[in-house]
């Protein structure tokens, strides 16, 4: 689990940082906000098997940037 969970955060990283680095077209807001709700899941099955992992708080800040990013999206115009 936390090789998944390092894995997406490798693959966030770089669909964040391409465009930046090449000057393409930004990644879909909803790709992004989905991996990060695979990955909020990822950490809730960790903490159900460690409970030293649980971390209500981060995950209220996850679910909270989520709902941001999916907010923005749905309110942009299409391309």
């Amino acid at each position: 689990m936390t090789a998944a969970s390092f894995l997406l955060l490798a693959v966030l990283a770089g669909l964040l940082l391409w465009p930046l680095i090449s000057g393409g077209p930004a990644p879909s807001a909803f790709l992004i906000a989905g991996l990060l709700v695979v990955r909020l899941g990822i950490q809730f099955l960790r903490a159900r098997r460690d409970e030293r992992l649980r971390r209500p708080a981060s995950w209220a800040l996850d679910i909270l940037l989520i709902a941001l990013i999916f907010y923005s999206a749905s309110n942009q115009p299409p391309a």
